[in-house]
């Protein structure tokens, strides 16, 4: 019996995605764990295992299409022998409720459904039947721009209208000018090429620039910013991690300034606890363990993977773990749950040589330290000018859950601990 493919969700919130690229082709044999494809979602890039057996009867999605909804059939799997059916379609399941963030992880709900024995009604058009067949993101850029649904046909699966089809007709002089819905954020807003005249190259965005692009523009608008900024003198902590390395090098370890840093942020997240909190509308979710989410820069944008109960880890651990995750986040391999959640973030650049920035919140989260470069500078030690190895770490706060004194204590906290580094070993 022949058996769909699906577009499958890789993440809990996952709604639509890439098929980046196709691993096999059709009339090859596969089997449960073989791979199938890979799959570009908002983070990474993520690949897609077979859950039967049988042979690639029917590529229906081509790879390199963007915004494939979850559920979409992408292929048909089919006996030794057996023929495609002649109704073997990609029309997508009937909208379902959006993902909530507690829904069963995806490789639990294998994505492969037997595929329907009767011949189905064709697929009605966009402008056929009570309800608009239509993605979010091509209604959302419809009533900004004030293109009637209605009159669209749709040319994605089943007649589904989506961002292309929008684009075009907003596009056009005869789209009819509407009343437009107040947009939530104009990041949503197309925004028009301008060029000049002057060279260039196009460059399509990668699903996740766009995230980061709404993402960051969102918490800006939404989350009112405080940002407290303390001078930390380095010395200390960079003898105690010469130590270290000296007596861990052994064992292959080598720590990083940023691995005792992110120590020092988890253990200040619990002795601050009105800092390790999240805002939640009525409620403030407060937090009982520090989970640091750390950016990793990627050449195609920016993902923070999570150290688990930093706060509780001796430095060793968070270096390897640390390690491990950024080289498979480099390489698009990091499962989903390695990289959606914490309850604070550190973003370092001083190896960049900045001396000092402003980072933005990370929603939901409620802070984020950002670290500036080590530096020789002129520094009042013991009531006498010297010269010191100081660096400025600046937090960004989310003032609707975190007043300016308990942000100043956690700053303060982070000073003491990272000036005094043997407490970061207790």
């Amino acid at each position: 019996m022949a058996i769909n493919i699906q577009m499958p969700a890789l993440s809990p919130t996952m709604e639509e995605g890439t098929l980046a690229k196709w691993l096999v082709k059709e009339g090859d044999t596969v089997s449960s764990g073989d791979l199938l494809a890979e799959i570009e979602t908002d983070k990474a890039t993520m690949e897609f295992e077979a859950v039967d057996e049988g042979v690639i009867g029917k590529i229906l999605v081509p790879e390199g299409s963007d915004n494939v909804k979850v559920g979409t059939v992408i292929a048909v799997l089919v006996e030794e022998g057996e023929a495609v059916p002649a109704d073997a379609g990609p029309a997508p399941k009937a909208d379902a409720p959006k993902a909530e963030a507690s829904a069963p992880k995806a490789e639990a709900q294998p994505a492969h459904t037997p595929a329907p024995a009767a011949t189905p009604a064709p697929a009605p058009s966009a402008s056929s039947g009570e309800r608009v067949k239509a993605s979010p993101l091509a209604r959302r850029i419809a009533a900004q721009t004030g293109v009637d649904l209605n009159a669209l046909k749709g040319s994605g699966p089943g007649g589904r209208i989506v961002k292309a089809d929008v684009e075009g007709k907003a596009g056009t002089p005869t789209a009819a000018p509407q009343a437009t819905a107040p947009a939530q954020t104009p990041a949503a807003m197309p925004v028009a090429a301008q060029d000049f005249g002057i060279p260039h190259e196009v460059e399509k965005l990668s699903n996740m620039r766009k995230t980061i692009a709404r993402r960051l523009t969102e918490s800006k608008q939404q989350v009112p910013h405080i940002y407290l900024t303390v001078d930390v003198r380095l010395d200390a902590l960079l003898k105690l991690r010469g130590e270290l390395n000296a007596a861990l090098a052994s064992q292959g370890v080598k720590l990083s300034v940023n691995d005792l840093l992110i120590k020092a942020l988890a253990k200040a997240l619990l002795a601050v606890p009105k800092c390790n909190v999240q805002f939640a509308g009525d409620q403030l979710l407060k937090f009982s363990r520090a989970d640091i989410s750390v950016a990793v820069s990627l050449p195609a944008g920016l993902i923070t993977p999570i150290i688990v109960d930093a706060g509780n880890k001796p430095v060793s651990v968070i270096s390897n773990e640390m390690k491990d995750l950024a080289a498979r986040a480099k390489d698009g391999k990091l499962a989903p749950h390695e990289y959606q959640g914490g309850t604070a973030s550190l973003s370092n650049m001083g190896m960049m040589g900045i001396k000092q920035f402003d980072a933005v919140i990370n929603p939901p989260q409620a802070m984020i330290l950002a670290i500036g470069a080590g530096e020789k500078r002129p520094y009042v030690v013991d009531d006498a000018l010297a010269i010191a190895t100081v660096m400025s770490a600046t937090g960004s706060f989310d003032h609707r859950a975190i007043d300016g004194a308990d942000g100043a204590a956690l700053m303060k906290t982070f000073k003491e601990l990272v000036e005094a580094p043997l407490a970061l070993l207790a």
